[in-house]
C-alpha cells in the first residue's frame, strides 16, 4: 500500500517550532514522499527531501521556512519526484543549474578546460590552430550555451556555417575538435551526449584526394616544419621527420636508411635498388640505385643522431628493438605517419609521402627557370627520357642536384624561420 502524503498541516508546523524552541531540541516530521520538516531551536527551520537513486540514499535541501511554505515544499517534492521518475538525480540537476547560471558549464568554459588539459601533449602550432578554430567558428554561436543542452541540431547548424563558405575540410576538423570537447565533458560528468558524433554522417564529404595529401600554402608548410622541430615524441621519429623534407625521398626509403648508405665525405646518400619503388620488371636490376645529395643541414641532422644509433645498422632504429640484441629493425613508415597525425594533421592535410609533392611544386613555382625539369624529376627518382638515358639517370646532373638540394634546405630554413632568403652560391 502506498504511503500517505500530506501528513503535515500549518498548525502542526507551528507547534513543532514552538516545542523545539522551548525544549532546545530539533524536531522532525515527515509529510510523506520523502519530504521532511525540520524545526531548529537556534536557527531557521527548513525542508529536506530524502530519496534513493541508483541504490544510494540521498538528501537535498528544499528551502528555508517560512520563505518556502508548506505548499511550496510540496510543489518542490513533486518536481524532485518527477526528475527521479526520469532517472535524473535532483542534486545533480540543481548543481547543473547553478553552474549554468554562473557559466561554469558553458561550452566555451569547458572547451578551454579541455584545451588546457590536452595542449601539453601537442605541438605549439597544433594547439594554437585548435584553439583558433574554436574561437572563430564555435564560440560565437555556442560558447555561452550550457554544454549539456547543446543538441545535434545546434551542432549541425554551427558546422553548416563553416561548410557554407566552402571550407569542407575545416568543417570536419572543427567537428572533430568539438567531439573531443563533448567527450571530455561526458567524462567529467557535465554532459550526457555527444552531438558532434551524431552529425558525422550528415556532414558534406570533402573532395577525394587525387594525389597524396600535402600542404599547399607556404605558411602551413612553415608551421609543419616548426611542429616537427617541437615534436615531443621519440627523438628517432622526430629526426626522421626532420630529414625527410630536406631529401624528399619516399617514406620507405627514409625508414630503411642504413649507415652504410651514407658517405659523409661526399655528402651523398645512395638508396639501394631493392629499396626504391620499381616496376616488377626492374626488381632484379641492382644497378638502378638512387643518389641523394645531402645538404649541410641534412648532414648536421645525421651527425646529431649518430651517437644514438651509429653503432647499429639503421639510422632510424625501430623503437621495439631489444636492447643488447644483435637483431635490429628499422623504424616503420606507419610510425612516421602516426607522428604527423599526433601533431594534428589529418589524412586530408598531410601524409609522409606529401613532402615529395611539396618539394616538386614549390621548387618549380619559386624557381621557374633556375632548375631544369629533368634535374628535379631525376632527384625525385622519376624516370626521364628513353631507356638508354634511364640506365644512367641516377648519376646525371650531379652538380645541379647538389645545388638544388642545398638551395631547397636553405629555402625550408627561411620558410620555417620567417627570414629573408639568402641565395646559396652555386657549386663550381
Amino acid at each position: 500500500m502506498a504511503k500517505t502524503l500530506n501528513k503535515l498541516t500549518p498548525l502542526t508546523i507551528k507547534s513543532m517550532i514552538k516545542i523545539a524552541a522551548i525544549n532546545g531540541e530539533v524536531k522532525k516530521k515527515s509529510d510523506g514522499g520523502g519530504l521532511i520538516f525540520i524545526a531548529e531551536p537556534s536557527r531557521n527551520s527548513w525542508w529536506r527531501f530524502d530519496y534513493r537513486i541508483a541504490g544510494k540514499q540521498n538528501s537535498l535541501s528544499a528551502g528555508i521556512f517560512p520563505e518556502v511554505t508548506l505548499a511550496n515544499a510540496r510543489e518542490k517534492r513533486a518536481e524532485f519526484k518527477s526528475l527521479l521518475s526520469k532517472g535524473i538525480d535532483p542534486s545533480a540537476q540543481r548543481k547543473s543549474e547553478k553552474e549554468s547560471k554562473s557559466g561554469a558549464d558553458s561550452f566555451e568554459t569547458i572547451a578551454h578546460e579541455w584545451w588546457a588539459h590536452k595542449k601539453d601533449g601537442w605541438t605549439e602550432g597544433h594547439a594554437q590552430r585548435t584553439l583558433t578554430r574554436l574561437i572563430n567558428d564555435v564560440f560565437p554561436y555556442l560558447g555561452n550555451t550550457s554544454i549539456n543542452t547543446i543538441n545535434a541540431a545546434d551542432m549541425l547548424k554551427t558546422i553548416r556555417r563553416i561548410e557554407s563558405r566552402g571550407a569542407i575540410e575545416t568543417a570536419h576538423r572543427t567537428n572533430q575538435t568539438c567531439e573531443s570537447v563533448f567527450a571530455y565533458a561526458i567524462g567529467t560528468s557535465r554532459c550526457d551526449n555527444n552531438p558532434s558524433t551524431a552529425i558525422r554522417s550528415v556532414l558534406k564529404e570533402a573532395p577525394p584526394q587525387k594525389n597524396f595529401a600535402r600542404l599547399k600554402d607556404s605558411a602551413d608548410i612553415a608551421s609543419l616544419l616548426r611542429d616537427i622541430d617541437c615534436y615531443k615524441g621519440s627523438i628517432i621519429t622526430k629526426t626522421a621527420l626532420q630529414l625527410i623534407p630536406l631529401t624528399f625521398v619516399r617514406p620507405n626509403e627514409i625508414a630503411s636508411l642504413e649507415w652504410s648508405n651514407i658517405d659523409f665525405d661526399k655528402a651523398l646518400w645512395t638508396v639501394p635498388a631493392h629499396i626504391k619503388k620499381q616496376k616488377k620488371a626492374d626488381k632484379q636490376d641492382e644497378s638502378k640505385t638512387h643518389l641523394v645529395p645531402l645538404s649541410i643541414q641534412a648532414i648536421a641532422i645525421l651527425k646529431d643522431i649518430f651517437p644514438l644509433t651509429g653503432a647499429g645498422r639503421y639510422v632510424f632504429t625501430g623503437l621495439r628493438t631489444t636492447s643488447g640484441s644483435n637483431y635490429e629493425r628499422p623504424i616503420t613508415t606507419e610510425s612516421l605517419l602516426a607522428a604527423i597525425r599526433r601533431m594534428g594533421y589529418t589524412k586530408e592535410d598531410m601524409t609522409t609521402h606529401g613532402f615529395r609533392g611539396i618539394a616538386s611544386t614549390q621548387i618549380r613555382e619559386i624557381n621557374k627557370n633556375r632548375f631544369a625539369d629533368a634535374v628535379i624529376e631525376i632527384q625525385l627518382a622519376h624516370k626521364v627520357g628513353g631507356k638508354v638515358q634511364q640506365a644512367y639517370d641516377h648519376a646525371l646532373y650531379m652538380p645541379e642536384r647538389y645545388e638544388l638540394m642545398q638551395w631547397w634546405s636553405d629555402y625550408l630554413d627561411t620558410l620555417k624561420n620567417g627570414a629573408q632568403l639568402i641565395e646559396f652560391k652555386k657549386i663550381s
